[in-house]
Parts: C-alpha cells; sequence; structure tokens
C-alpha cells in the first residue's frame, strides 16, 4: 500500500486519508504546529497570541475581539474533543503531544477580556499572557493535572482550558 509522508517521517496509509483520520490528526495538531520536534504546545499556543497581538494592533473593538477569541477557544476545543480520539488511537499515547488544539483553546482564553491599547501595551499583554499560559500549562496548578484524568479528549482539553482561566487572571 502506498504511504503519504508528513514532516519529521510520521506516515499515515492513503485509505486513512479517505477515512478522515489523516485531517483529525491535521486539525488536531493545529495545521502540523504539534508535529514540530521541540516544544510542540509552545507551537500551538503562538499563532492565537500574534492573532490577539495584530487584532489589538488594528484597533478592532472589544466585542470583535472577544467574539474572534471565543470562536477560537470553541472552535480548538470542539477539534479537541472530537478528534483527539483519532490521535489517541494512532499513537497509543493518553495525550499525544501532537494535539495541540487544547494549547490553541487555552490560549485563547488566557486573552478573553484583555484590550490594551497603545503598541507598548499590546506587546507586553500578548508576551506576558502568552508565558503565562505556558508556564501554567507546564506547571498545572490545582486542579489543572486531576482535569486530565477526564476521558479522551475531555482530559487533553480541560486541563489547558483552566491554564488559560489563571493566565487570563493574571
Amino acid at each position: 500500500m502506498a504511504d503519504f509522508r508528513y514532516p519529521y517521517g510520521m506516515k499515515w496509509p492513503i485509505n486513512s486519508m479517505v477515512e478522515g483520520s489523516f485531517m483529525r490528526r491535521l486539525l488536531t495538531s493545529c495545521f502540523g504546529l504539534g508535529f514540530m520536534p521541540i516544544a510542540p504546545g509552545t507551537w500551538g499556543s503562538a499563532p492565537v497570541a500574534v492573532l490577539f497581538g495584530l487584532l489589538c494592533y488594528m484597533s478592532v473593538s472589544a466585542t470583535v475581539m472577544s467574539l474572534v477569541l471565543v470562536l477560537v477557544a470553541v472552535g480548538a476545543s470542539a477539534v479537541c474533543v472530537l478528534f483527539a480520539p483519532a490521535a489517541i488511537e494512532a499513537t497509543g499515547k493518553k495525550d499525544p503531544g501532537e494535539v495541540v488544539a487544547d494549547e490553541t483553546a487555552g490560549q485563547a482564553i488566557a486573552f478573553i477580556g484583555a484590550f490594551p491599547a497603545g503598541i507598548t501595551a499590546i506587546a507586553a499583554t500578548a508576551v506576558i499572557g502568552f508565558l503565562a499560559f505556558r508556564l501554567l500549562d507546564i506547571i498545572k496548578p490545582f486542579p489543572c493535572r486531576r482535569l486530565e484524568s477526564l476521558p479522551a479528549g475531555w482530559g487533553i482539553l480541560a486541563d489547558d482550558l483552566m491554564a488559560g482561566v489563571y493566565a487570563a487572571i493574571i
């Protein structure tokens, strides 16, 4: 059977593309960012921080910015819950590193409600929000670690959403 090659030596049979496993894994990896060899979660969070910075820089209204971030959070959450089981099955890991849709959702939560004005404040908010979320996602303060015990995609997602809430508070 012919194989389709994906970055960093990962392989999927062509028939899995037809069945949708490839597309599910592509979405949960934030279009391949989860396959980065170093710090895939950081790569999965970065686009949201960049999006936030751009929206602020373009002086988008608070309503529109909040709506965009909520849509990113809800969309990435749905992708994680619905499609992460395909990555779990393919890798045999409870929380595969390639799944970064959870980081995307959590990072979006971290920026909801932040409306800085001025280029310095925008840059500082984007950097601090990004670093706070990543740190909290890594150290997993209570109850983040406990939330990981939820089944499948929910366990992958819930700890990141909580880390996003904590980062938003910071």
